[in-house]
């Protein structure tokens, strides 16, 4: 049997199977961080569980994790995508 790998939120600290995360990463080549939604793309991610509160929560460890200053704007455009994904 396959076991289904599983991973923490950065926010709430729950563990959760890796398909029920969001994954945030800072992309390789340029450093941008973005929500990558297939958890494939390249670079260091952090995981959140897919709602606002634990995105609010998870700001300064995220920053943290990876490593690098986020932008207010990004904030604000994740916290929209999360509420038109709930």
């Amino acid at each position: 049997m396959k076991t289904i790998p599983e991973r923490k939120c950065v926010g709430c600290g729950e563990k959760k199977q890796k398909n029920e995360l969001i994954r945030l990463v800072r992309l390789a080549g340029s450093g941008e961080v973005t929500l990558d939604r297939t958890g494939k793309q390249a670079g260091r991610g952090a995981y959140i569980c897919p709602n606002v509160a634990c995105l609010k929560k998870a700001k300064k460890r995220l920053e943290a994790n990876l490593e690098t200053k986020i932008p207010e704007e990004a904030w604000k455009r994740w916290e929209e995508e999360l509420n038109a994904h709930e």
